[in-house]
């Protein structure tokens, strides 16, 4: 009878523990550090963004769901945007997200991501089309294109954080212009830039034509001057040599006469081709060689 009682008192024990156990285990519960969560009791929401870590419940009364917070990436389908012109680009865009009030991430859109991307991917769409309206096709693609992604992104943000979404980052990652637009757009583009080329060739001929005359002036004004110069100096040259002359013929009238006819005799003379015909006794040129005689 008394081991019978000790076995009985064991196994109230044992069961004891095992219900405390249980209890214990269906009162915590666990958030990840890529978690967050939301406890309820009895449907409705008493507590809401948890950090990560270990936490208390009520068995039973309280249920816990939990929810990604990490990063999200919204991948729109391309879309057709008309343009100030009324012209079609075909735009691609992506946006990053993640939970940031999970209380009304979970009243607005379910705590669901896709439901949460199509929120946004309409957000989005809404936005691009709007900015794209004012603006021309030139605009879109090279001028205004980093505007336009801050007023996204603006946009976006503000009105993300009424789904308790924290909008990081938007981008456009290609503009593409339809094939039927393309070649007109091309078209018109080469004949801009044909514009522009002849513009530049243009005025590259005038400024060479100037350049070429300023380089004539000059080199005219560079011959007269230097012609000017020289021919100062040739005067007085020739000024100076004639007063050597005639200070030597004054000195000796002989042997200047003779200097000078050797002279003219040597540039007569100067190659043995040279010839003259002529009676030497008829002709005062050659009076030297008659005297030498």
């Amino acid at each position: 009878m008394a081991l019978s009682q000790v076995s009985m008192s064991r196994n109230t024990v044992l069961g004891a523990l095992v219900a405390v156990v249980a209890l214990v285990s269906l009162s915590l519960f666990t958030v990840d550090e890529t978690q967050t969560a939301i406890r309820f009791q009895l449907g409705e929401i008493v507590e809401a963004n948890y950090p990560p870590g270990l936490h208390w419940k009520w068995p039973l009364i309280n249920n816990v769901r939990k929810f990604d917070r990490r990063l999200q990436t919204l991948d729109t389908e391309p879309e057709r945007f008309l343009t100030a012109e009324k012209k079609n680009v075909i735009v691609d865009s992506f946006a990053m997200w993640q939970v940031e009030d999970v209380r009304k991430f979970y009243t607005t859109v379910g705590g669901d991501p896709t439901q949460a991307n199509v929120r946004l991917d309409q957000i989005v769409k809404d936005s691009l089309r709007s900015e794209f309206s004012k603006r021309s096709i030139q605009e879109v693609v090279s001028g205004d294109r980093d505007q336009i992604m801050e007023t996204l992104s603006r946009l976006l943000k503000e009105q993300a954080t009424q789904l308790g979404i924290k909008a990081v980052d938007v981008r456009i990652k290609r503009i593409d212009l339809p094939p039927d637009v393309s070649s007109s757009v091309f078209s018109r583009m080469k004949a801009e830039r044909l514009r522009v080329a002849k513009d530049f060739r243009s005025r590259g001929a005038e400024a060479a034509e100037r350049i070429r005359a300023d380089a004539d002036r000059q080199s005219t004004v560079l011959l007269a001057e230097a012609y000017r110069d020289a021919e100062h100096q040739r005067g007085e040259g020739d000024a100076q040599a004639t007063e050597i002359y005639a200070q030597a013929y004054g000195k000796d009238l002989d042997f200047y006469t003779f200097n000078r006819s050797l002279s003219a005799y040597r540039q007569s003379f100067s190659s043995k081709d040279d010839v003259l015909v002529l009676q030497p006794d008829d002709f005062q040129f050659f009076r030297f060689f008659n005297q030498s005689q």
